[in-house]
């Protein structure tokens, strides 16, 4: 399908709408945060600690009596990193080990499909933890670091369900009649790969995706939250939130806006998501 019908189609979505403008303001948060607050997100009053909303901090003060509105703005970008870097490896080590295996099939499908069942079979929150408790980080360590340990334990474990997506997808277009056209005019695997396997799986691939940057987030401040994910000083809202928990009654504003925001957030990719794969899907477009 071309780009043209399918941006179309999904304008005529409402989800996709929302999610796109969603999707927007979140990014813009990430890159720019200055344009939404103009306090220090480091800057903290212990007098201020757990106070509610006021006219000059919306949200209300964490428990170290930092602005909460100016943490959650800034957390956008840490989530943001870790759900786009850790689905973009995914993306290129699942889709070249699936291609390869679907197109050249044999030993090297079976070698490759026990590959990925066997990293299948370990849950993504389980092996991350694993990973993560193994290589552990702490307030000294540098935050491209500790970013870097948790968009790791995700790739390591997160590329198998995109290796059977573009696997299936090999496996049927290397039958088709212009695939097999191609290979007796002598064109070579690399370039049948390249130039009609691949653009088959584009349509797939990005509907996963799209959703797997929220399912990536969600994991990354479940793991923050438990204490194994990012760490001090990186703003997160997964570190929000376990600093809010013991207070959930006594101040629940430190609980509901950066959950609120990791919730906006994960609908905001999986409308869109849905919403491209009904697009991209024949059956599915009206």
């Amino acid at each position: 399908m071309r780009p043209r019908p399918v941006w179309a189609a999904l304008r005529r979505r409402p989800a996709f709408l929302i999610g796109l403008a969603l999707l927007l303001v979140l990014v813009a948060m990430a890159l720019v945060p200055g344009l939404f607050t103009a306090r220090d997100p480091a800057f903290c009053d212990v007098a201020l600690s757990r106070r509610g909303p006021t006219a000059g901090a919306p949200f209300g003060y964490s428990l170290q009596g930092c602005d909460l509105y100016a943490r959650v703005v800034y957390g956008t970008r840490a989530s943001m990193v870790v759900g786009v870097c850790a689905t973009a490896a995914v993306v290129v080590i699942g889709g070249l080990v699936g291609l390869v295996a679907g197109y050249a099939g044999g030993w090297v499908d079976a070698v490759l499909s026990r590959l990925a069942d066997v990293f299948f079979g370990i849950p993504l929150l389980l092996g991350a933890l694993v990973v993560l408790v193994a290589f552990p980080s702490d307030g000294s360590t540098p935050a491209w670091q500790t970013t870097a340990k948790v968009v790791l334990a995700l790739t390591v474990l997160g590329w198998t369900t995109l290796a059977r997506i573009t696997r299936s997808t090999a496996i049927q277009v290397k039958q088709a009649d212009y695939v097999l056209a191609a290979r007796s005019l002598g064109s070579g695997h690399t370039r049948i790969l390249a130039r009609h396997v691949l653009p088959s799986a584009v349509g797939p691939v990005l509907a996963w995706a799209t959703i797997a940057v929220g399912m990536f987030i969600a994991v990354e401040a479940t793991l923050s939250f438990i204490g194994i994910g990012l760490q001090p000083p990186v703003v997160s809202w997964g570190i929000e939130i376990a600093e809010a928990q013991p207070y959930i009654r006594q101040s629940p504003h430190m609980l509901l806006f950066p959950s609120a925001f990791l919730s906006l957030t994960v609908l905001a990719f999986v409308l869109i998501g849905d919403a491209s794969r009904a697009a991209l899907d024949p059956r599915t477009r009206r």
